[in-house]
C-alpha cells in the first residue's frame, strides 16, 4: 500500500508540473517516461501568468516542502532570473493560511482551556502563513503582546509523505546520474530531513531562540525577541510581537532614513560574529524572517524571527573554513589547496599542485573585479564545478552555514549593491584567529574542556593497572629456567615490560587532548609522538 500512494503522489507531482506548464520539467524526469504519454490529455494552456507565477503557484500546491524549497532557492539571484527570484520570494510569507477554527481547536487540546482562558485576547486572522505553521497575534492576561506560532495540523504527514518521495528520486539519481555518488544525494536528503522534522518541534525552536538572544545580549545591532515559555508546547510557540520595517521592503526603509550601508555591513559581521564567535547560526535567514528596527534610522537594529533551523560547525570546521577564507581573499591558492586536503574535504591522494592551479583557474579571473562586484554565490558555483576533477564529496556539516551566506549575500546586496563582503568579514575573521593562537585562549579552552579530560584520566590507573596485572601474569606463565638465572630473567622481563607504560601513557593523554578538538593540536601530536618513540625504544631495547 505504501509503494501504491508514493507511485501516486509521482503522479500527481508530475501532473501539477504539466498542468502549471512546465513540461519540460516532466519530459526531463525518467520517472514514468512510458506512460508520459498520457499528459497529452490533461487541459492546459493557455499561460496568461508569468514563468515565475506557474513556478511559484506549483510549489504552494505541492505542499510545505516543495515551498521550503522554492524558498531555499529563491535568493540565489545570481543563478536564478529576476522575475523568476521575486515570485518565489513570495512564498516566504504568502502561503495560505489554515482554517484558524483548527487553530483553536489545537490551543484548546494543548493547554486543556479555552483560547479566552489562555490569551486575553487572540486574533483569529492570522498574520502570516507559513509552509509548516502560522502565526496569529494576541495579549497575555498580564498586558504582554505576543505572537502565537501554531503547527499546520497536517505539515507532519505531508512531509514525510513527500519525503519517501524525494527518497525514490535521490536513489535513482544516485543509480544513473553522473555525478550521483559524489553528490551523494540520498545523504544530502537525510540531512534535508533532519532539518526539516527539527522544525516541526516547536519546543526546540524556543530552546534555539532563547540561546540566541543570549549570544547577543545588549547587543546594538541584533534584537531576539523574548520567549514566554509557559506558553510554548511542542506544536505552538509564543513569543514577543515585535514590530519592525521588512528587510525586503527597502524603499521604505530608505525613506525613514536608515542609513543603509551600515545595515548591510551590520548584517555581514552578525553572520560571521554568529559562525565564528558564538558556534551557533541563524540557518533560516530569507527574507520574511528578517526585520528591521528603524526607531533609531542612523544605527538601525535587525529583528530575527523563525529560529526552527540553526547551525554549528566542529572547531576543526571552524579553523580550516576562516582559514580558506583569509588564504581565499590573499589569492593564496597554495594554501587553499592544502587546506582543503588537511580537512578532508577532498581526498588525501589530491595532488596540491594540481589543485592550486584549477582553484587559480577558476578564481583569477573573479579577482580581476573589484571586491564589491564579487559574488560569493558565483565563487562556489565555480569552485564546485573545479572540485568535481578531484571528487570533493558533499560536506554535510556545510551545507548549512553555504547556504546562509548566500542569503546574506543575497540580503546585502539588495540592500546595498556596492556592499564590499569581504572588508566587513575580514576584521571577524582576523579576529578570531588571533584568538585562537592566543596561549590564554588555549588554557582556557582546556579548562573548559578539563571535565571531560579528568574523566578520562579517572579511569587511566584502572588501565594500567590492568596492563601491570597482565605482564605479571605473562611473566608467570614462562617457562621455567634450569639454570641460576632464572629470577633475574624473571625480574627483567618485568622492568621491561614496565618500561613501556610511560610511553603508552603519552599516546592516551595525546588522544586525549586530540578528542577535545583543541586548536591547534600540534602539542597532541608532539606528546603523541613522544610516546610512541618511547615506546618503540623501550621495545627495541627489550628485544635487543
Amino acid at each position: 500500500m505504501g509503494q501504491l500512494r508514493l507511485i501516486l503522489r509521482l503522479l500527481v507531482i508530475q501532473k501539477t508540473l504539466f498542468r502549471y506548464g512546465l513540461e519540460d520539467v516532466v519530459r526531463e524526469t525518467h520517472l514514468f517516461r512510458s506512460v508520459g504519454w498520457i499528459y497529452r490529455f490533461i487541459p492546459r494552456g493557455p499561460y496568461p501568468e508569468s514563468l515565475g507565477v506557474r513556478i511559484r503557484l506549483a510549489l504552494e500546491e505541492l505542499g510545505p516542502i516543495f515551498v521550503k524549497f522554492g524558498q531555499a532557492v529563491s535568493t540565489r539571484r545570481d543563478l536564478l532570473p529576476v522575475d523568476i527570484a521575486d515570485e518565489l520570494a513570495k512564498l516566504q510569507d504568502q502561503v495560505p493560511p489554515f482554517d484558524s477554527i483548527e487553530a483553536l481547536n489545537i490551543l484548546s487540546s494543548e493547554f486543556g482551556k479555552k483560547a479566552e482562558e489562555i490569551f486575553a485576547d487572540f486574533e483569529q486572522i492570522p498574520l502570516a502563513a507559513a509552509s509548516v505553521a502560522q502565526v496569529h497575534s494576541a495579549t497575555l492576561h498580564t498586558g504582554e503582546s505576543v505572537v502565537v506560532k501554531i503547527l499546520r495540523p497536517d505539515a507532519r504527514l505531508s512531509i514525510e509523505r513527500d519525503l519517501k518521495v524525494l527518497y525514490a528520486i535521490a536513489k535513482l539519481a544516485e543509480r544513473y546520474w553522473s555525478d550521483g555518488h559524489r553528490l551523494r544525494p540520498v545523504e544530502v536528503i537525510k540531512e534535508f530531513e533532519k532539518t526539516i522534522l527539527k522544525e516541526l518541534d516547536l519546543l526546540r525552536e524556543a530552546a534555539n531562540a532563547t540561546q540566541l538572544k543570549k549570544n547577543f545580549k545588549d547587543s546594538k545591532k541584533l534584537y531576539v525577541p523574548e520567549i514566554y515559555w509557559d506558553y510554548c508546547r511542542k506544536n505552538i510557540l509564543t513569543m514577543e510581537h515585535v514590530k519592525g520595517v521588512p528587510i525586503s521592503d527597502v524603499k521604505a526603509l530608505r525613506d525613514a532614513g536608515t542609513n543603509i550601508k551600515r545595515l548591510a555591513e551590520n548584517g555581514v559581521e552578525i553572520f560571521f560574529t554568529q559562525v565564528f564567535q558564538h558556534n551557533f547560526f541563524h540557518a533560516d535567514m530569507h527574507p520574511g524572517n528578517i526585520f528591521v528596527d528603524i526607531s533609531n534610522p542612523e544605527n538601525p537594529r535587525y529583528i530575527a524571527i523563525d529560529f526552527g533551523i540553526v547551525g554549528s560547525l566542529s572547531p576543526s570546521n571552524q579553523h580550516y573554513l576562516a582559514g580558506n577564507f583569509l588564504a581565499f581573499f590573499k589569492q593564496d591558492y597554495n594554501r587553499v589547496a592544502q587546506l582543503h586536503v588537511d580537512s578532508g574535504w577532498v581526498p588525501s591522494s589530491t595532488h596540491i599542485a594540481e589543485l592550486e592551479a584549477s582553484i587559480r583557474a577558476v578564481c583569477e579571473p573573479i579577482f580581476n573585479k573589484p571586491l564589491k562586484d564579487i559574488s560569493f554565490g558565483l565563487v562556489l558555483l565555480r569552485l564546485f564545478d573545479t572540485a568535481r576533477k578531484f571528487d570533493m564529496e558533499v560536506q554535510p556539516q556545510l551545507v548549512l552555514l553555504q547556504k546562509t551566506l548566500l542569503n546574506v549575500e543575497g540580503l546585502g546586496r539588495e540592500l546595498y549593491p556596492d556592499l564590499d563582503l569581504w572588508s566587513t568579514a575580514q576584521p571577524v575573521l582576523q579576529e578570531w584567529m588571533k584568538q585562537r593562537t592566543d596561549p590564554r585562549a588555549h588554557v582556557k579552552r582546556f579548562i573548559q574542556n578539563w571535565p571531560q579530560i579528568s574523566e578520562d584520566l579517572v579511569q587511566l590507573p584502572d588501565a594500567i593497572h590492568q596492563i601491570i596485572k597482565n605482564i605479571l601474569e605473562e611473566a608467570r606463565e614462562e617457562k621455567p629456567h634450569k639454570n641460576s638465572s632464572k629470577k633475574k630473567s624473571q625480574q627483567n622481563i618485568f622492568i621491561e615490560r614496565i618500561s613501556i607504560l610511560p610511553g603508552m601513557f603519552l599516546i592516551v593523554v595525546g588522544a586525549l587532548w586530540m578528542g577535545t578538538e583543541i586548536i591547534p593540536v600540534w602539542p597532541a601530536w608532539y606528546i603523541t609522538g613522544l610516546g610512541i618513540v618511547w615506546a618503540f625504544l623501550a621495545n627495541h631495547s627489550k628485544n635487543s
